[in-house]
């Protein structure tokens, strides 16, 4: 998703929005108040082309483009190293079409994406692959997320370039972002601007409201639907 925390309030509460449809629905005054309180700076919940939605926590995001983007690479690692998209479009490419599945509900099927495996960004840095796990966050200033070092070891975890064809969208968290394959959505953080290499696992901006630390689809968060990968 691409005070109250420590809860699965706040999951819940984001899925009784889903419920409703979009930001539009009004509601009272009370009911608002109760849904601010749960689920922090959530700032859109809109429907977005594709079948997709847009959601952030924050009120903007500064855009970046190929000329001003960067993605730091640090922790334990032996390189740490800042990424322009022209590093990373010399680094070894991935192709992979999978459905999108956020844990409000809606589906995509087939996004086809493209961009550098995070198995082979982290082999670049000279990653320590004893380490925990990797924390992620978004040049948003608020977004974070942690994938197990299993996890951000997997070949359909993917630093995203491209996706639908062309070049991800400012919207859809470009210009580089992350896909997380078998997981829900709040694991595919948007507007990635770093990654760490951790000695221990951290939970991330949902994890602290509630949400499941690992995030498989139909085998987390209460929910059942068809796996991803």
């Amino acid at each position: 998703m691409d005070g109250s925390s420590g809860t699965p309030v706040g999951r819940r509460v984001v899925l009784g929005m889903a419920g409703l449809g979009a930001l539009g629905v009004a509601v009272g005054a009370k009911l608002q108040g109760g849904v601010d309180r749960a689920l922090g700076p959530v700032k859109d919940f809109v429907p977005a082309g594709g079948g997709f939605r847009y959601y952030s926590v924050v009120s903007s995001v500064k855009s970046r483009d190929e000329r001003t983007y960067r993605l730091q690479v640090k922790g334990k690692v032996t390189n740490a190293r800042t990424f322009t998209m022209a590093d990373l479009a010399v680094l070894p490419q991935t192709n992979i079409t999978k459905d999108f599945q956020c844990v409000t509900g809606w589906r995509v099927p087939d996004v086809a994406w493209s961009g550098v495996a995070l198995p082979d960004l982290l082999k670049a840095v000279g990653a320590d692959l004893t380490a925990k796990g990797v924390m992620i966050t978004s040049f948003d200033g608020a977004y974070d997320e942690s994938l197990t070092m299993e996890q951000a070891l997997r070949p359909d975890v993917i630093v995203a370039s491209s996706m639908l064809g062309g070049p991800v969208t400012h919207d859809h968290g470009g210009p580089v972002r992350l896909f997380v394959a078998p997981m829900y959505g709040y694991k595919s953080l948007k507007w990635l601007g770093g990654i760490e290499v951790t000695d221990k696992l951290t939970d991330g901006y949902w994890e602290k409201r509630g949400y499941d630390v690992d995030a498989w689809v139909g085998k987390s968060n209460g929910r059942d639907d068809e796996p991803t990968s």
